[in-house]
């Protein structure tokens, strides 16, 4: 019995797809993503926020390498009419929105790098300029980066930012939660030093989580009974609490798996041993094989058919 071809592509899916494949995904993420218990983490509580925007001054200060701005840039309150994100510049940026069940008292969201436990970005960098410490900081190496931007395109968030302006030394540029300053010594991010409301909470992520619970169960009135980051995408260092649904400032409904427990395991597995890219090739190749008769002679038919016009 003479197989057709439908059959014969089911085959070689089938065949190259145990091959590249193996582990599912909740087997991969199950063995790699890192659990980040002893990791330092942060809350934001955005009904204490009142837009002063002391973090982005903080942060502008203690990153050197970021241009000076002065200090009218941050007392200046028209900023807080146009939505803005993160910039090569600007590592955290601070956010207003109505608030529809009182006009008086808008709601303010500080944005930065968020810090994934397992980071989209870090994944997806192909010379590891992007890594993941231990106590939950994404670190950022400009002598390994290559301005491929993969990073950009990878990170869900839209965070990382790129230096457009800078035609010799380009880098990638985003929030780097103070570690070499601040966080590698055990010491809060100077955003959540600087914040006069008390809005951030710094500390051992475990802890974090149990004080955010504790606050919405004590305050149904004022929050919504949901922690932002505490699964997100598996799980992210900074963390929300906020009387307003969360897609209504801003943050998008991601899930709770995160990107590279898809995409990694077949990245292992195509380049385990170099054996499975051989397999993927011969797919490719058989379905090449099996397709050119039947092109050719479509083709042919196609000139015969012409002729006789």
């Amino acid at each position: 019995m003479g197989i057709n071809r439908r059959d014969f592509i089911k085959l070689l899916a089938g065949t190259g797809g145990i091959a590249l494949f193996g582990k599912n995904v909740n087997v991969w993420a199950d063995e790699h993503v890192t659990s980040l218990h002893e990791s330092f983490g942060v809350i934001v509580d955005t009904t204490l926020c009142v837009g002063c925007r002391s973090c982005e001054k903080a942060c502008n200060q203690i990153n050197q390498d970021l241009p000076r701005k002065a200090s009218e840039f941050y007392k200046d309150n028209s900023m807080l009419e146009k939505r803005r994100r993160m910039a090569a510049d600007s590592y955290t940026v601070v956010n207003r929105y109505n608030n529809p069940e009182d006009t008086n008292r808008p709601v303010y969201v500080k944005f930065q790098c968020m810090h994934c436990t397992d980071p989209a970005c870090v994944s997806a960098c192909i010379v590891g300029a992007l890594t993941k410490e231990s106590n939950g900081a994404i670190r950022y190496d400009p002598w390994k980066c290559i301005g491929c931007r993969y990073c950009m395109a990878a990170c869900p968030f839209q965070v990382p930012a790129y230096e457009y302006n800078n035609a010799m030394t380009p880098q990638v540029r985003k929030c780097t939660f103070c570690f070499e300053q601040r966080t590698s010594k055990g010491k809060a991010p100077a955003c959540v030093q600087a914040c006069p409301m008390e809005v951030m909470t710094f500390g051992k992520r475990r802890e974090l989580i149990k004080i955010a619970k504790r606050r919405i169960e004590k305050h149904p009135d004022r929050y919504i009974p949901h922690l932002y980051g505490e699964h997100e995408l598996g799980g992210t260092s900074w963390m929300y609490l906020s009387s307003l649904p969360f897609e209504e400032i801003d943050f998008p409904n991601l899930g709770y798996i995160s990107p590279p427990s898809y995409t990694e395991p077949i990245q292992h597995a195509i380049f385990k041993h170099f054996i499975p890219p051989l397999t993927l090739f011969a797919v490719l190749g058989g379905l090449m094989w099996f397709l050119k008769p039947k092109v050719v002679k479509s083709e042919s038919v196609l000139e015969e058919e012409n002729s006789e016009k």
